[in-house]
């Protein structure tokens, strides 16, 4: 999984360039706050076996919540988040969906130890690696989608473990099983590598921009 620091960098982007007109402080929270959601799995993993980057990280959960925000704002005759929020509580809504899925599943699916998807049906972990590059020789190589190629589908989704038995480690749960364990070393990772700070710096410099835009009257 990534740091917390990164994934909340990750959110905190998102509801700079989504939340538009519902843009302010409560707004923003709500969608860090959303992007950091699923690594509270960890947390569970202390009793549940298994649960980092499982419990949070399965699809169920944003898929009911996109199903639920979809009926009460779109296919209800009268929204109750509209009626309790307006037009800023919808739009907050979505972005903070968009950041669970992005920031705070994408994180271990595509950069991290994997996320079992489909768990409790389903014990494996699966990660989603590729690349994009130009070649001078072979020109554009991509392997992101695979589409008439061999393999195992459109995208290279490739199981490497199971929650259970290999477990993921993380600040919370030193080796992420269950139990305390109150004399293990834990360690809070800020930020493992230079491109994660640079997004941090990105995510923090973005918000003082936006926030100060806001301030001034200026709408983009």
């Amino acid at each position: 999984m990534a740091p917390t620091l990164v994934t909340a960098a990750v959110g905190a982007l998102l509801a700079a360039a989504l939340l538009g007109f519902a843009f302010d402080r409560r707004a923003v929270a709500v969608v860090v706050g959303a992007a950091l959601c699923p690594g509270l799995d960890a947390v569970a993993s202390l009793v549940v076996p298994g649960a980092t980057n499982a419990l949070l990280h399965a699809v169920w959960l944003p898929l009911l919540a996109g199903g639920l925000l979809y009926w009460d704002t779109t296919l209800r005759g009268e929204s109750a988040l509209r009626e309790r929020g307006g037009r800023r509580a919808v739009r907050t809504g979505w972005v903070a969906l968009a950041a669970f899925v992005v920031g705070g599943v994408g994180s271990a699916l595509f950069a991290g130890e994997g996320a079992a998807l489909l768990y409790p049906l389903e014990d494996a972990r699966y990660v989603l690696r590729g690349r994009l590059v130009f070649s001078t020789q072979e020109g554009l190589v991509q392997t992101f989608l695979t589409l008439g190629a061999e393999g195992p589908g459109i995208l290279p989704i490739q199981s490497v473990a199971g929650g259970v038995a290999d477990p993921v480690a993380s600040w919370v749960n030193h080796d992420g099983r269950p139990g305390l364990g109150p004399s293990a070393d834990r360690e809070f990772r800020v930020v493992e590598s230079g491109w994660q700070l640079v997004v941090v710096a990105a995510a923090a410099a973005t918000l003082a921009v936006r926030a100060g835009s806001e301030r001034l009257g200026v709408r983009r």
